[in-house]
């Protein structure tokens, strides 16, 4: 064993974590009463959710929003509420400015380049990134921990309790009882489906779009069900 000198350790390390973030996405160019009458009552309905959780702004619909004024008291009213707002995305130059004075940082979701330019440039890569990532777990889920089956579809062979996490960017497959979060498409596939044997969701979400425990349907509760989206709008149906 060498006797001489010291072993340096490093004094920090840079790891990947994945983050899931709630966006809040604003339909109207001009925020006005009922702007903040619906965001109040959505804090109510889905504080389990947005309480705690980091938070985006997405202005995909509203490019045109850029009053100085209107964007500080989108994100006091927010804030004052206890929610954890740090970034935003789908924001032009200008919007990205004005969220800059208020700390907001701007957050890249997917591709910048249209994908025939990124398979043009890099098309073993693309094959490669393509494949698909299914995920099998033969266990349950227990509280507190989070699975995430990148690039394909998750199956639980078993239950997720109360407090534990599943997310694919596919589709979720759950041959027990479901009652923590799922969360499907999370790379905004809306295609994506949740399906559970037995329904007791903290939870469910599909390309970013979501239902609670508080707004699930009673009389869906202990069913066998499957989750997808409709025209924007997100669906539980129960097998017959």
């Amino acid at each position: 064993m060498p006797t001489g000198g010291s072993v340096r350790t490093e004094p920090l390390q840079v790891r990947g974590r994945f983050l899931t973030a709630i966006a809040i996405r604003i339909d109207v160019e001009t925020p006005d009463t009922h702007f903040f009458a619906a965001l109040e009552d959505k804090i109510k309905t889905a504080a389990n959710l947005l309480i705690g959780a980091p938070i985006l702004l997405d202005f995909e619909k509203v490019p045109g929003f850029t009053s100085r004024e209107l964007l500080h008291d989108v994100v006091r009213a927010i804030r004052s509420r206890g929610l954890l707002l740090f970034g935003v995305q789908n924001a032009t130059p200008e919007q990205q400015a004005l969220a800059a004075e208020l700390g907001l940082i701007q957050v890249m979701i997917g591709r910048d380049a249209p994908v025939q330019q990124v398979r043009a440039a890099t098309p073993r890569r693309s094959r490669l990134v393509a494949q698909p990532g299914n995920k099998i777990i033969h266990r349950h889920v227990r509280s507190g921990q989070m699975v995430v089956a990148e690039r394909g579809d998750l199956t639980v062979v078993g239950s997720v309790a109360s407090g534990a996490e599943v997310l694919a960017y596919g589709n979720i497959h759950i041959y027990g009882t479901l009652r923590g979060r799922a969360m499907a498409g999370v790379e905004g596939d809306a295609s994506a489906r949740i399906f559970c044997s037995k329904l007791e969701a903290e939870l469910l979400a599909i390309s970013g779009l979501f239902k609670t425990s508080e707004t699930i349907q009673p009389d869906l509760r202990g069913c066998n069900v499957q989750a997808f989206l409709e025209d924007e709008t997100l669906r539980i149906e129960r097998f017959l």
